[in-house]
């Protein structure tokens, strides 16, 4: 049954009665890596300083600086080889007076040690002149004893990593809402953390419908189109952060339609349909679902003994609302199945597919994540090209190119909703208000920046 379906419903009010049913998904325990993407629910601080213990930044020599302090190309610090010192070395010999052990990058700095000074100030312990940067790397770092001269002295603590100069032991490393990408897991391994409490990313369903598709890569009959909703729209859904599902085109058959959702709900936090939710004769996805209240077979088990009397369990209730806004004027909404799961019917018109997507369904899988950022950044922008008619009382949104540099937006390709070409050359869309009939060039106008 459709909510009020004469009356027309603005952007804002569609976005809000659908944001306000819903609350983010409960938080779970993952391994890092399963983590990626996911927002955090905790606070995570560190529980030993990183690094934790101080170590050399350089191959070369632990020293005091005392015996270095007067040294040069002329006079060198000639010094006694005590040992080497390896990345994960245990036991460590003590550097005494004129005294130096060979290091590592990595190495822990070993006691008396005052800094380290890099193999290429040295003669690499060859006896001979400071060493080139090239035969530094090729210097037998497994031999000890014997000498080495140093060139040039050092201040303490140079080529040094402090104690905890990443970030010391009790220190916040990350905050929540905080979401999970390659350098924040790796932070988090650095400190030992194997798991970590997160929302987990919703899992996105996408259904197109239409007799008329074809999938790629397959030749086209007469009347027949390939299908790029469902591709474009998954795509979308992974880029706001869900794990998405595709699911090939649906034929215009009402009870095909039914029994495909159904079947995908087992693994659907939401679902998204493009297409049939017109006024036509063949709009199946408005037929099929606005009739999933009690009464309906949809979604029940013969025998099922907690249907109502007289049909199926109720499986929901989806709304399809006519919006002031071009495109994307019919938009549909409901939760359906055992968990009551999100459903939002889009049109389909590829463009028309996709504005719905960025400005109603994305908003959803943000909110589900629980992250900070739900909407996507709106900017004022001088509009370059004159938009000469937008319609009275509708938002229009038109792709847009946007300059960063120079506060400017351009208009990209027409306002037809099957130009598929230009909404890939666009990162931005240009809002004209449901008050406006036109744009003239070198207006400011709302920027949703899409990139």
């Amino acid at each position: 049954m459709s909510d009020g379906a004469d009356r027309v419903w603005s952007v804002s009010e569609h976005l809000d009665s659908i944001l306000g049913q819903l609350s983010p998904l409960e938080a779970i325990e993952l391994q890092l890596l399963d983590a990626q993407g996911c927002v955090l629910v905790e606070d995570v601080t560190v529980p030993v300083a990183l690094p934790p213990f101080e170590n050399s930044s350089m191959d070369g020599y632990a020293i005091r600086t005392a015996d270095v302090k007067a040294a040069t190309d002329a006079h060198p610090a000639v010094l006694d080889v005590i040992g080497d010192i390896a990345a994960g070395s245990g036991e460590l010999p003590t550097v005494g007076p004129g005294q130096a052990a060979r290091i590592m990058t990595g190495a822990p700095l070993p006691p008396g040690a005052e800094a380290v000074v890099p193999v290429e100030w040295t003669d690499g312990g060859t006896g001979g002149g400071p060493v080139s940067t090239m035969a530094a790397h090729s210097t037998d770092a497994s031999a000890s004893g014997g000498e080495v001269r140093v060139y040039q002295g050092a201040e303490t603590g140079q080529f040094v990593r402090a104690r905890g100069s990443d970030v010391a032991a009790g220190e916040l490393a990350l905050a929540a809402g905080t979401v999970l990408g390659p350098s924040q897991i790796g932070l988090l391994a650095a400190i030992g953390r194997g798991t970590v409490t997160v929302r987990p990313r919703p899992r996105v369903v996408v259904v197109s419908t239409g007799s008329e598709l074809v999938q790629p890569g397959e030749p086209l009959g007469p009347g027949r189109i390939h299908d790029s909703n469902s591709f474009a729209l998954t795509a979308a859904a992974r880029d706001a952060g869900a794990i998405a599902y595709r699911v090939g085109a649906v034929a215009d058959e009402v009870e095909t339609l039914r029994a495909t959702i159904e079947d995908q709900l087992v693994r659907a936090d939401i679902v998204v349909t493009s297409g049939g939710v017109s006024v036509g004769a063949y709009d199946v996805v408005k037929e099929a679902l606005s009739s999933l209240g009690g009464g309906s077979s949809f979604g029940s088990e013969e025998g099922d003994e907690d249907a109502p009397e007289g049909g199926g369990a109720d499986f929901g209730h989806v709304d399809f609302r006519k919006l002031a806004m071009q495109p994307g004027k019919p938009q549909g909404f409901g939760r359906i199945g055992p968990d009551r799961t999100p459903l939002l019917a889009l049109p389909g018109n590829p463009v028309s597919a996709y504005v719905s997507f960025e400005l109603f369904v994305r908003p959803v899988i943000r909110t589900l994540m629980g992250a900070g950022a739900v909407h996507r950044e709106v900017v004022r922008a001088r509009c370059v090209t004159a938009i000469e008619h937008s319609p009275q009382g509708r938002r229009q949104y038109l792709r847009g190119h946007h300059d960063r540099v120079t506060g400017t937006v351009t208009a990209v390709g027409g306002s037809g909703s099957h130009l598929v070409k230009a909404l890939a050359y666009a990162d931005a869309l240009i809002v004209v208000p449901e008050s406006s009939t036109s744009v003239a060039a070198g207006d400011e106008v709302d920027v949703i920046l899409l990139d």
